[in-house]
């Protein structure tokens, strides 16, 4: 697995800790930013993240911002993302199993650090179960797609 992962400044401690979780799962990252701590704005960290995970060169994406609500909104804009605003372990693993969520956003101002890796393992560690799900997420696609 591959993940593309990306903060704003609202978001830099939680990322390091994701990052560190990913380390000892043994799953490979790029860092898509931001690397300071003045006001930045998440759309610019968002789009990068989620253009790469649509292309296909990246297999999720992760993205931390003081809420995750704008990094979430963000991320949506861009056909077949499927960004999930997610604060704990059952929502992370329903989001996986049944809406194939390709985007996890958290907030940092939400969520303390041992709750988010928590979330973090769940999600990358969840499969989609396809089935009866595949069917609402090919609907999900038709609606991008004008269908």
């Amino acid at each position: 697995m591959k993940v593309a992962i990306a903060s704003d400044h609202g978001g830099l401690v939680l990322r390091e800790e994701i990052k560190n979780l990913m380390d000892e799962m043994g799953i490979q990252y790029e860092d898509f930013g931001c690397e300071c701590e003045s006001s930045v704005d998440y759309p610019d960290y968002a789009l990068p993240v989620a253009e790469k995970v649509a292309s296909g060169e990246f297999d999720r994406g992760i993205l931390v911002c003081g809420t995750g609500i704008g990094m979430s909104i963000a991320a949506n804009k861009v056909k077949g993302i499927r960004a999930a605003l997610v604060h704990d372990v059952f929502s992370a693993i329903a989001t996986r199993e049944h809406n194939d969520s390709n985007i996890l956003t958290m907030g940092e101002r939400v969520i303390g650090a041992g709750l988010a890796r928590e979330i973090a393992k769940a999600w990358l560690t969840t499969e989609f179960q396809g089935g009866r799900h595949a069917n609402r997420v090919n609907k999900i696609t038709a609606i991008e797609l004008g269908k």
